[in-house]
């Protein structure tokens, strides 16, 4: 792994692999729905579609030609805390990639008739997304979790938001958020000394300078909120309170997590799919952010049956807040986690992005080595002094369907050790 600065503080972090022969290219910015404010909900999710939409040198289908015609793949994502605008291109073609990606970053004209089409282009995806309710049901969970807080945001914001802004309103936001602190360049693959004259070439000259992104925690409200959608089953979600980015037991909660509903040999899976038959969808996950977590359990199961899975999670959720997990549950999320880890390193795509967020989100990297002996260093008090904390507010509980009649009866807080 290299680690340094280019001349204007910009950094970069990248791992040369020379028996591969793709590159994975990223440009990290720490910035998302979480930056914004009520109005500006969506802003950074419509700057990430807008930088594909055309430069003072490549129109949008320019761009695309030019990735079909190397046989690359260029994309972007927006989450919480950070967006990501990446490409995967055979080494040769490296040049070609970071040029047309650095010209799309520093250089989008933000077009008022193309900022009018791509409008409706999102105004699609949001209405994708609320007719889909097993998406729908997740947002409402981290709003029933967050309440106001921007963690509680949605990232596609909303229509009218939308709808009022203008191309000042995105350069407004991008010169506030798109500084040289908060901006890494992340890259994995067949690279030689060489790439760093051409990141040089293509990031040196950025000169907005500005402070790191700062957050301030989100307190755990632990509301329910219901959304009413004529659907064929109840989408419902229940989170508690996790853990950070930075917080040293985020191990045991992934091994906490993979026992309760990480996989097909989970706790929820056998009991509620594969003993009763409650449900055809059912799992668990844990989400971090630079200063906070959720831990949440999502299942689609018909009205009728609602009331028993809800009943029947939550008796699992108490019997492991009493008793913890098993040895054998322990042991086996162990190698499942390690697995997963030595796994990734065979993509070049999956290389990047672990040194891409880590070095904005922490500054911290560990190597397989050390992740590996962090895993197996974790002991079951590690698992009970976890779930103490985790059991020790109220949770939070969302539910897409036809009736909240059914949630409605159940006690939040029925979880907290008394």
């Amino acid at each position: 792994m290299i680690q340094y600065r280019l001349h204007n503080g910009l950094r970069v972090i990248m791992e040369q692999i020379p028996t591969f022969r793709s590159v994975a290219f990223g440009i990290w910015v720490k910035t998302g729905s979480r930056n914004e404010l009520g109005k500006d909900n969506g802003i950074s999710h419509f700057i990430e579609h807008m930088l594909f939409k055309g430069t003072e040198r490549h129109s949008a289908k320019d761009i695309a030609e030019i990735f079909d015609g190397i046989g690359g793949n260029v994309n972007a994502f927006t989450s919480k805390e950070y967006t990501c605008y990446y490409a995967k291109v055979l080494d040769e073609h490296l040049p070609i990639a970071m040029d047309i990606l650095s010209d799309m970053f520093f250089n989008s004209t933000f077009d008022e008739g193309e900022m009018e089409k791509e409008k409706n282009v999102i105004f699609e995806e949001i209405s994708m997304y609320e007719d889909t309710p097993d998406d729908l049901v997740h947002d409402l969970v981290a709003k029933a979790a967050y309440g106001t807080h921007p963690l509680g945001y949605t990232i596609l914001g909303t229509e009218d938001n939308l709808s009022a802004m203008k191309p000042d309103d995105l350069r407004r936001y991008m010169k506030q958020f798109y500084n040289t602190e908060n901006i890494v360049i992340s890259l994995a693959g067949n690279v030689d000394d060489g790439v760093r004259e051409l990141i040089e070439k293509h990031f040196g000259s950025f000169n907005n300078s500005g402070e790191a992104t700062e957050y301030a925690a989100p307190d755990f409200l632990g509301e329910l909120l219901f959304h009413a959608k004529k659907t064929e089953q109840n989408h419902i979600c229940l989170s508690l309170p996790g853990l950070s980015l930075t917080e040293d037991n985020l191990y045991p909660m992934v091994l906490l997590n993979n026992a309760i509903g990480g996989g097909m040999s989970s706790r929820l899976f056998q009991e509620i799919r594969e003993k009763r038959g409650l449900a055809y969808s059912v799992y668990s996950y844990h989400s971090s952010h630079i200063d906070s977590g959720m831990f949440t359990i999502y299942t689609g199961t018909a009205p009728k049956q609602t009331e028993e899975v809800l009943k029947v999670t939550l008796d699992l959720l108490s019997e492991v807040s009493v008793k913890g997990i098993s040895e054998g549950e322990l042991n086996k999320g162990k190698e499942q986690l390690k697995g997963s880890l030595i796994l990734s390193l065979e993509s070049t795509s999956s290389r990047m992005n672990r040194l891409g967020k880590n070095e904005l989100m922490t500054g911290k990297h560990y190597t397989l080595d050390e992740m590996i002996k962090r895993i197996e260093s974790v002991q079951m008090e590690h698992i009970r002094e976890l779930t103490s904390s985790l059991f020790s507010v109220p949770f939070a509980l969302s539910m897409v369907g036809n009736s909240d009649e059914v949630i409605q009866g159940f006690r939040r807080d029925q979880l907290v050790s008394k």
